[in-house]
């Protein structure tokens, strides 16, 4: 596990799935990621079991926080697509359980997932894809020193529209260790 003040990053379980098939289910969750269609637990389960495949260092975690006594999942993060010559990668992230919303658990998710790259698996630069109609990503990456890159515009169609996707990053060199 990984694990901060309050909240810790722990290896997806199967018993997980039905939580992630929930909130992949919920338009609103789904509205910041990639995905725009349904799933059904076994299209989680298929997921999961590829996810398996993968090296262990791209599977991705499942985030808990710390309340009372008890931990609750609130959604999962990651870093995908490793490239080990360039020491780079991809971040993903997202909060499924909307309570937990706007209370700084993503970005305590993400600058967890920024020490683990930078200093576990000593990583040069991570790198994010988010749409310009997610202005609360955008500000949780600012905060944890993600710089913007560029921009595709009109890089996503989502709900009938055209949307902006933003690149941004951060270096090893520049990641103050928050």
């Amino acid at each position: 596990m990984i694990v901060g003040e309050g909240i810790r990053l722990r290896a997806i379980r199967r018993d997980d799935l039905p939580l992630f098939a929930t909130w992949l289910n919920d338009p609103e969750v789904r509205r910041g990621l990639m995905h725009y269609h349904p799933f059904s637990l076994e299209d989680e389960e298929d997921w999961f079991e590829g996810m398996r495949k993968r090296p262990l260092e791209e599977h991705p975690l499942t985030i808990d926080v710390k309340v009372g006594d008890e931990w609750v999942s609130i959604g999962n993060c990651g870093l995908m697509g490793i490239n080990w010559r360039v020491r780079e990668c991809e971040f993903g992230i997202f909060i499924g359980e909307k309570a937990y919303w706007n209370k700084g658990y993503g970005t305590d998710a993400l600058l967890l997932m920024l020490r683990h790259g930078f200093e576990t698996l000593n990583l040069n630069r991570i790198g994010l894809r988010v749409y310009d109609n997610n202005p609360r990503a955008i500000r949780s990456y600012e905060k944890a020193g993600f710089v913007h890159e560029g921009t595709l515009r009109q890089g996503h169609y989502q709900d009938g529209e055209y949307i902006d996707v933003h690149l941004m990053s951060v270096l090893s060199s520049e990641w103050s260790g928050n």
